[in-house]
């Protein structure tokens, strides 16, 4: 058995290593991906809220003061 097919044999625990070994990649991935994610979602929310009160600013006729 080669020095590489050993190391990918892992002993026997391959079954064992290497899904552990993905799973901690996955989470790794999801923990990076999921504030850039969540930042894109908020900004665009708050851009949106803006957008709908700049809106309702610009339709709303100024009101002036009614003289007594």
């Amino acid at each position: 058995m080669s020095a590489l097919q050993h190391f990918l044999a892992m002993g026997g625990y391959a079954a064992y290593v290497w899904p552990a070994y993905a799973v901690f990649f996955i989470v790794l991935i999801a923990d990076t991906l999921a504030p850039r994610l969540r930042r894109r979602r908020v900004l665009a929310e708050l851009r949106a809220r803006l957008a709908r009160q700049n809106a309702r600013q610009e339709r709303k006729p100024l009101s002036t003061p009614a003289s007594p």
